[in-house]
């Protein structure tokens, strides 16, 4: 029930102890966001709305588990659109990592690692959406195999040092779920 997904959402991200100044402005954001709009966890929401994404790590931390995303031509961690079905973001987040990875054994963190605001055109056919994504840090078993789902072109492990898309908010995502792994 959205209701519930919605008051998770705030009592999730309300305390959260941001790593960093300009995570603590997104948090005050997403809780702003939250308390103004009842569907705010739902992609009906718009322009904004959260999403759940995973950053899966493997089990020895020296690989991430990464996507090829299929509209966006770019390398992601998993994730996605929150589902009214979904009763946390938590629960969100790991059903997203399950689904584009094929890894059901995942272990998932609950508390969020990072906050990422961010444009997505394709997202809405009005253009001007923007996701609130809330990600969070999973472990993969070792020797787990993965699969590609249709979201994606590819699915891959990449070193920590070695990310095949850069991207400062990348590179800080897998610091900061490297750093809550350890």
């Amino acid at each position: 029930m959205p209701t519930t997904l919605h008051s998770s959402a705030l009592a999730l991200l309300e305390p959260w102890q941001a790593p960093t100044p300009r995570q603590e402005q997104l948090r005050e954001r997403y809780v702003a966001h939250l308390r103004a709009e009842p569907l705010g966890v739902l992609r009906e929401c718009y322009p904004d709305h959260l999403t759940a994404s995973t950053v899966v790590v493997s089990a020895d931390r020296r690989s991430v588990l990464l996507t090829l995303h299929r509209k966006a031509q770019r390398w992601f961690q998993l994730g996605g659109h929150v589902e009214p079905g979904d009763p946390t973001l938590t629960a969100a987040a790991l059903r997203e990592a399950r689904e584009e990875s094929g890894i059901d054994a995942l272990v998932l963190d609950p508390v969020p690692v990072q906050l990422s605001a961010h444009p997505v055109p394709f997202c809405d056919p009005r253009g001007g959406a923007t996701h609130l994504d809330v990600r969070f840090v999973a472990t993969a078993p070792p020797g787990a195999a993965h699969a590609v789902s249709a979201e994606s072109l590819d699915v891959a492990w990449w070193p920590v040092d070695e990310l095949p898309d850069p991207q400062p908010d990348m590179v800080e995502l897998v610091a900061l779920a490297l750093a809550r792994l350890a």
